[in-house]
């Protein structure tokens, strides 16, 4: 059984970035209590994370940002606001204790790094983390700190090879963007195609610069994705170039908006494939930094974590949610019962644009690794 550590707070999921807004931070008290109704913690480390210092966050942000930050969390009115892109708005509503719960994922991030790094566990799992699109001076998608890269930097000073992959369905712009130079950092983003989704970005050409030619890689996908095509992209991409560039560590952002409920993507994966693929991680990493992400059905983002975690720890779940949480919350089944149907053309169309993004990609990052 592998040693895993869960890295949680209540105090992370208290807070509401505004009264309709999509991303809901209480999916995480509901993964925890999932995760805690099957007596997951009885046999890993359950650990509390505490606040990022403020020279953890300077490490990636500007320092004219992360005042901002601070100021707006403290309610204060601020003419500059929109040019951090924040909005009450918009997808970057200030709230309160923004900067706290902000950089408590941060100091979350650090913390599963520090774990890992020092061997006291081989797999760690901050769910409040995986922040991919925060820049050094905005907020961008909902993420205000990015730990995701915060987190690597504190590797990579450590003199650390760190292969990041992102399985989000939204592309990892910010820590593409902060590793875009650096041949110390692979960086591996599936993503659903920019020309549908948020932040648009995320194109096979996006391969890097300067040292880091070769070390960004793209995989965008086409609306109505299911699990085989998926797991065939996965499989012909990710484990070759990770297994060619020997990491020290594998961080991994596993945002289960890829699933076919998901209210803001296109994807059609269901729970199955997505333990699929966090199967297909686990078997790539002894060290492993898990990091959460994206997912906007609450239920979805705690039966997919709940299993996640499962993968992490070596662990199996009954499929039967146990008895408690079936009451409090109404979810009945760990697993979907089926699958979506989708139509045959749409379903060809998503497999043969697969092909195309796999087959460039072996064209033009492969080589570069000697692949």
């Amino acid at each position: 059984m592998r040693r895993a550590a869960f890295i949680y707070e209540e105090a992370q999921s208290r807070h509401v970035l505004s009264k309709d807004h999509v991303f809901q931070p209480n999916r995480l008290q509901l993964t925890y209590e999932l995760l805690q109704s099957y007596g997951a913690f009885k046999d890993s480390l359950l650990v509390t994370p505490k606040m990022a210092e403020e020279i953890d966050l300077l490490s990636f942000h500007t320092a004219d940002y992360v005042e901002a930050v601070k100021s707006l969390s403290r309610g204060e009115e601020r003419e500059d606001a929109a040019a951090f892109n924040f909005s009450a708005a918009g997808d970057n509503p200030p709230y309160e204790v923004m900067y706290e719960v902000s950089a408590m994922a941060v100091g979350a991030s650090l913390l599963a790094a520090t774990l890992v790094a020092r061997g006291e566990v081989d797999v760690a799992f901050n769910i409040s983390g995986g922040l991919h699109h925060a820049a050094p001076g905005c907020a961008s998608g909902f993420c205000v700190f990015n730990d995701a890269v915060i987190a690597i930097l504190s590797l990579v000073k450590q003199g650390l090879r760190i292969a990041y992959v992102d399985i989000d369905a939204h592309h990892g712009d910010g820590v593409q963007h902060a590793f875009y130079e650096s041949d110390r950092v692979l960086t591996i983003s599936l993503h659903e195609w920019g020309r549908y989704l948020f932040p648009g970005t995320g194109g096979v050409g996006e391969i890097g610069k300067g040292a880091g030619t070769g070390y960004s890689v793209n995989l965008p996908l086409f609306p109505y994705t299911n699990d085989q095509t998926y797991l065939w992209a996965f499989r012909e991409i990710v484990p070759p170039l990770v297994e060619r560039f020997k990491p020290d560590m594998l961080v991994t952002q596993l945002g289960c908006d890829t699933h076919y409920l998901d209210p803001l993507t296109h994807f059609m994966l269901t729970t199955a494939g997505y333990a699929e693929v966090v199967e297909e991680l686990r078997k790539l990493a002894p060290k492993w930094v898990a990091l959460g992400g994206g997912g906007y059905d609450m239920g979805v983002v705690a039966r997919a974590w709940t299993l996640a975690y499962g993968v992490m720890a070596e662990r199996e779940w009954p499929d039967e949610i146990p008895t408690a949480f079936q009451e409090r919350y109404g979810l009945k089944r760990l697993r979907d019962e089926g699958a979506p149907t989708i139509d045959s053309s749409m379903r060809e169309q998503a497999r043969e644009f697969a092909e195309q993004g796999v087959a460039e990609l072996k064209q033009t990052i492969f080589p570069l690794h000697h692949i």
